[in-house]
C-alpha cells in the first residue's frame, strides 16, 4: 500500500528511532544490518585484498566490492520494499526498518555517556567512555580533550549517522537508505590510508566523500540554524566557524557540522590528537574556549534541536 504522503515511512522510521532507538534485546539474537554488511565487506576483504596485486589490481578489486556491497544492499531493498508496497499498511512496517539504519538515539547515548561517566568516575571515567567512539588515543587526554572528543563525535555523526541516511531515504526509499549504510560500512573498514589499505579501499573513500557531501553541509545548516532558539547559541559564531574552518578539517565533508558545533557553542574542536603514540597536528576548528564537561551537555541539546528539525522537514515533505 502507497502511504498518504511520500515521506511517511521515513518521518516514522525517524520518531520510532528517536524513541526505541536499537533494541538490544532483539540484537542479541538477530544480527543487525550493518553487521551483517560488515561480514559481507570483511568476506570480501580477505577474498581480494591481496598484497602480491599491483596498485591498478587493487584499486579495481577495492572497487568492486564496494559496487557489489552497494548493489547487493539496493537490490535487496527494492526487493522488501516491491513485496511491502503490495501489502495493507506495508509503508509502516518499511518505516520500522528504515528506523534501524538512522542513529539518533544510539548516538545521543553514546555521547551522554561521556558526560555522565565524567561526572560520576571522574577523567579516568571519561577517557574509558569516550575511547568506545573516537578512534584517537585516550589514555593521556584531559578533561577539555574527552569534551572535545564526545563533541566532535557527536557533530560528525549527526551528519554520517542522522542526516546522510535520512537525505538518501528520502530520495530512494528503503534501496537508497541501504544502499548508503553499505558504501558507509565499507568506507570505515577499509577507507583508510594505511599501507593495506591505501590502493584497496581508494574506491570506498572517495565515493562515502560524494555520498556525505551534501549531507554534511545539511547538517551543519541545521546546527546553525536551531542556534537560534537559544540565547546562549551563537548563530553568527557557527556560520562564521563554518565559512572559515570548515575546509581546514582533513576531511572535505565532516568539518562542516564540527565548525558550526564548535562556532554555536563559542568553543574550539578538533587539534592536536594522538594515534598509535604519534601525535598528528590537525589544525583547530573554532575559535573560542577550550571544551568542558558541561559543554557536551550544551552540544547534547543542540543535537536534539537539529534532529527535532530535521523530523519537521521531513514530516512536512
Amino acid at each position: 500500500m502507497i502511504p498518504p504522503l511520500p515521506l511517511l515511512p521515513l518521518a516514522l522510521a525517524l520518531l520510532c528511532d528517536a524513541i526505541a532507538g536499537d533494541p538490544d534485546w532483539l540484537y542479541r539474537r538477530i544480527p543487525h544490518p550493518v553487521v551483517l554488511m560488515g561480514r559481507a565487506i570483511a568476506a570480501l576483504d580477505r577474498v581480494w585484498n591481496r598484497p602480491g596485486d599491483g596498485p591498478v589490481a587493487q584499486i579495481a578489486l577495492g572497487g568492486f566490492t564496494v559496487v557489489a556491497i552497494i548493489g547487493l544492499s539496493g537490490a535487496i531493498g527494492m526487493i522488501i520494499h516491491t513485496a511491502l508496497s503490495a501489502l495493507p499498511f506495508g509503508w509502516i512496517v518499511e518505516g520500522l526498518l528504515i528506523s534501524v539504519l538512522i542513529a539518533q538515539r544510539s548516538l545521543y547515548l553514546h555521547v551522554r555517556a561521556v558526560a555522565y561517566a565524567l561526572a560520576i568516575d571522574g577523567l579516568a571515567g571519561g577517557r574509558q567512555a569516550v575511547s568506545q567512539i573516537v578512534g584517537r588515543e585516550t589514555a593521556r587526554l584531559d578533561e577539555a580533550g574527552v569534551s572535545r572528543g564526545a563533541i566532535e563525535s557527536l557533530a560528525e555523526n549527526f551528519s554520517d549517522g542522522v542526516v546522510a541516511p535520512v537525505f538518501w531515504a528520502a530520495l530512494f526509499g528503503l534501496p537508497g537508505i541501504l544502499a548508503y549504510k553499505a558504501l558507509n560500512t565499507a568506507d570505515s573498514m577499509i577507507g583508510y590510508r594505511n599501507e593495506k589499505y591505501l590502493h584497496f579501499g581508494r574506491v570506498a573513500a572517495r565515493m562515502d566523500d560524494i555520498a556525505n557531501f551534501i549531507p554534511a553541509r545539511i547538517a551543519g545548516s541545521l546546527i546553525v540554524l536551531v542556534s537560534l532558539l537559544s540565547s546562549r547559541l551563537s548563530v553568527k559564531g557557527g556560520v562564521s566557524a563554518m565559512r572559515r574552518d570548515a575546509a581546514r578539517h582533513r576531511s572535505i565533508n565532516a568539518g562542516y557540522p564540527e565548525a558550526a558545533m564548535a562556532g554555536v557553542l563559542g568553543i574550539r574542536l578538533s587539534g592536536p590528537r594522538e594515534y598509535e603514540s604519534t601525535i598528528r597536528e590537525e589544525p583547530w576548528i573554532g575559535d573560542g574556549s577550550n571544551a568542558e564537561p558541561a559543554d557536551i551537555a550544551r552540544a547534547l541539546s543542540v543535537f536534539v534541536r537539529a534532529c527535532v528539525l530535521l523530523f519537521l522537514l521531513v514530516a512536512g515533505g
